[in-house]
């Protein structure tokens, strides 16, 4: 009897698909022909039945029917009641969706496994409050003094420029009105632009202690979860890097206070 024609899957199936699938069905039928003569040499005494429709007919074998492996057979104990049902060879876009499928729940069980070892490592790293306070210092320790120097400079830099404003007003007042000396000109320029400079610098560790304190929060907030007894790995993903073993919380950059 001719095999069945296996079901295109779509209108643009190309031929090389086809052709690799019905190798298959054909490699599927001898296998599991061969397999059931090796199953009726090792357990003679029970003998399997196979059924399935071929062009609208009943077929029944006692090996899995060739015609039948892109359908469903009914497998039958020698007494005629259902031992299980055969199912049929995927189709390639079958397969392919399997496939996919199948990486997509590998994917999801590696990140679970991720998420569960890096809220191990977090509770490793941090046992108790007292030991992330101490991290949460340790990192802002370099801001906060680059800050302080920030603001030294800036004081310095504002009490250079009330100089420079007192010896400016002696040549724009009335009774003298004359011109700046260039000297005094750029030294007033370059007050100015090292003030812009401090101001802009200052504010930018104001920024960069903010980043880090609500990343550290947002650390401290998962672990009073987790040392109340919350599953690791069960708190969703955490914000910041992700790599296993990587800290929440990157070293800070360091925001050096200008030489001028």
């Amino acid at each position: 009897m001719p095999m069945r024609s296996p079901p295109t899957g779509s209108a643009t199936a190309s031929e090389p698909k086809r052709l690799a699938y019905a190798a298959r069905l054909m490699a599927s039928a001898l296998l599991a022909t061969a397999g059931a003569f090796g199953a009726r040499a090792a357990d003679s005494p029970k003998t399997y039945i196979f059924q399935c429709e071929v062009n609208g007919k009943k077929v029944t074998s006692d090996r899995p029917i060739a015609e039948c492996a892109n359908k469903e057979q009914r497998q039958l104990n020698p007494d005629g009641s259902l031992y299980r049902f055969v199912k049929p060879i995927p189709t390639p876009d079958e397969t392919e969706e399997m496939e996919r499928k199948e990486r997509e729940r590998l994917a999801a069980l590696a990140n679970q496994n991720d998420a569960v070892r890096r809220d191990r490592n977090l509770m490793q790293r941090f046992p108790n409050e007292a030991a992330h306070k101490k991290a949460r210092d340790k990192a802002l320790d370099d801001l906060r003094v680059a800050g302080k120097n920030s603001e030294a400079r800036i004081g310095l830099l504002l009490k250079e420029r009330k100089t420079l404003d007192d010896e400016k007003q002696f040549y724009v007042n009335e009774q003298v009105n004359k011109p700046l000396p260039t000297l005094l000109k750029q030294k007033l320029d370059a007050n100015e632009a090292a003030l812009e400079a401090q101001k802009s610098l200052a504010q930018n560790q104001d920024s960069e202690v903010a980043r880090i304190n609500k990343l550290y929060d947002a650390e401290l907030a998962r672990l009073r979860k987790l040392w109340a007894g919350a599953q690791p790995g069960s708190l969703g993903p955490l914000p910041g890097p992700q790599g296993s073993g990587t800290p929440l919380v990157p070293p800070p950059t360091v925001l050096k206070t200008s030489s001028q």
